[in-house]
């Protein structure tokens, strides 16, 4: 009985102090020249969709809910956004490159409509993000449809390239 209370008491401790280790936390405004709902234009229903089941993950406008301050599950979500940001940041949209942003937005399409975005255990605790198939159709179709006008509005490409 001694042995649980010792080992209960240096379990909490090391939960304490792991309180104490910075998990970089951030969100910064993004520059709304170059955020993909502002340079796309989305129609409302589907900006609302990229704001509530993406944006958090994959913008520098991500809303730190009460448990994000909590390790160990603070340094989980601070790098699960952080690889979210890498592979596509919604903040800083290449809107210089539409090439680049052309595939982007075909990523998104494929990832949705795949259903392997919004991720599960993200939408288990964001209702946000539960997308219904309507709500996987229209998001898909829209990016779909962007990537379609980018392609529309580059030069044509060449056979070598």
């Amino acid at each position: 009985m001694k042995f649980v209370k010792v080992f209960l008491i240096i379990v909490g401790l090391i939960f304490v102090i792991m309180q104490f280790i910075p998990m970089g936390l951030s969100s910064t405004p993004a520059n709304s020249g170059v955020d993909l709902i502002a340079v796309t234009q989305p129609p409302v229903p589907v900006a609302a969709m990229l704001r509530g089941a993406c944006y958090d993950c994959h913008s520098q406008e991500t809303r730190w809910p009460w448990y994000s301050r909590v390790a160990p599950v603070s340094w989980w979500l601070a790098d699960h956004i952080k690889e979210g940001r890498k592979r596509l940041d919604f903040s800083d949209w290449p809107v210089a490159d539409p090439k680049r942003a052309k595939k982007k937005l075909g990523q998104i399409a494929d990832s949705v409509q795949e259903e392997e975005m919004p991720l599960a255990s993200y939408a288990w605790m964001h209702a946000s993000a539960r997308f219904s198939a309507a709500d996987r159709k229209l998001l898909t179709d829209w990016a779909a449809a962007e990537a379609e006008k980018l392609a529309a509005s580059m030069p044509h490409e060449t056979a070598s390239e």
